[in-house]
């Protein structure tokens, strides 16, 4: 045979149809022994190397998983695939990355989902902190097929979705600062367009109102998690009067954490001796930084694992169950316009931990507990 032998190669030659090559190469139980062995020998003399793709579209299903994927240069990213990977490699199915940010013109972002779509390559797709691109996979979702979002910068309208529980995990940092005798703990917030930012201020406003500590709105500064937007937090604080400024302060990022150490350390002044400081992420880095910062950490592998397990249990309901023993699952049901019980997408909220670490300072603590 000249040239590369193909699919359709290979089921003439056996004299059966492409979906039966492609059951016979994806190991499928019914079929016919006599044809399996048949269709195996003829690939045998053929050297038919099969594709992933042309035989799972034979056979009505794709083995490809897309995965969505923002920036590669996002410090986080590469936790999340890792999960993604692990799950995915115990399967027969592939994955195929597409990158896309916001910064890829509107008319794009739709093009490359509309490609996905068209091409029907995959059979599923997570992804991954899509923002601007979340009305285009829900648009995906409502055409067939199935995804699962992976946290975002807001909660979609009917997609599948998991993420962190930034108010508890918020809520803890500013506790233990709070524990440690802080009473004036500034916030660096995040993007106020996210929903995760406000959620992060919503965890940083409910310990002080437990603590019976006032909001004082000069020491709320909003950023958008970089380091630059740190540095200018860190100059914004600490040019206050000394009688004003914070002696604490929760920033809604480990990068921008970052800003306000190089800040202080431009002004001679003494992490955590002058200012105790918190960052929110858990990124690698923030264990080798001098001193070495406090953070509470994203389970982002567990995030990718999960999404993962649930797109397959979607694709592949006999072969996954969802473990969820370390999640909030939530799947509130309602009732129809028919009156039919109708079933919401599954929330999956993964808890945060509080890594503690010498950017806080002293072990002396103070007993949080509610006004009297």
């Amino acid at each position: 045979m000249a040239g590369k032998p193909t699919i359709n190669d290979i089921a003439r030659l056996a004299g059966v149809s492409k979906a039966t090559v492609s059951r016979v190469l994806n190991h499928k139980p019914d079929v016919d022994p006599t044809t399996r062995d048949r269709v195996m020998r003829i690939v045998e003399e053929q050297s038919f190397v099969p594709s992933i793709t042309a035989t799972g579209l034979a056979g009505g299903q794709s083995h490809l998983i897309g995965a969505l994927v923002p920036s590669f240069t996002w410090p986080f990213i590469s936790d999340i695939m890792r999960g993604v990977a692990e799950v995915v490699g115990l399967t027969s199915y592939e994955l195929v990355l597409y990158s896309i940010n916001d910064r890829v013109r509107e008319n794009d972002k739709s093009d490359i989902l509309d490609h996905i779509l068209a091409t029907k390559l995959t059979s599923g797709l997570l992804a991954i902190i899509p923002g601007q691109s979340s009305k285009y996979v829900t648009r995906l979702h409502k055409y067939g097929l199935p995804a699962v979002i992976i946290d975002d910068q807001d909660l979609p309208g009917d997609i599948p979705w998991v993420g962190t529980d930034h108010q508890h995990g918020s809520y803890l940092a500013t506790r233990h600062l709070i524990e440690l005798g802080h009473r004036r703990i500034a916030h660096v917030q995040g993007p106020l367009k996210y929903l995760c930012s406000h959620e992060r201020y919503q965890g940083y406003c409910q310990a002080l109102e437990e603590a019976g500590l006032p909001l004082d709105p000069q020491l709320v500064f909003e950023g958008d998690f970089m380091q630059p937007t740190g540095r200018a937090a860190g100059n914004y604080f600490f040019s206050l009067p000394p009688e004003q400024r914070p002696t604490a302060i929760f920033a809604a990022a480990d990068l921008m954490a970052y800003g306000i150490m190089a800040v202080a350390e431009e002004r001679g002044l003494q992490i955590p001796q002058d200012v105790a400081l918190i960052g929110f992420d858990g990124l690698d880095s923030s264990a080798h930084v001098r001193p070495a910062l406090t953070t509470v950490q994203q389970p982002f592998y567990e995030m990718g694992r999960q999404a993962t397990e649930l797109l397959l249990s979607m694709l592949d309901k006999p072969r996954f169950s969802l473990r969820s023993s370390d999640a909030h699952l939530s799947q509130p049901s309602g009732i129809g316009r028919n009156g039919e019980q109708r079933q919401e997408p599954i929330r999956i909220h993964l808890a945060t931990n509080l890594i503690i670490r010498e950017s806080c300072g002293s072990p002396r603590r103070v007993p949080f507990s509610l006004p009297e």
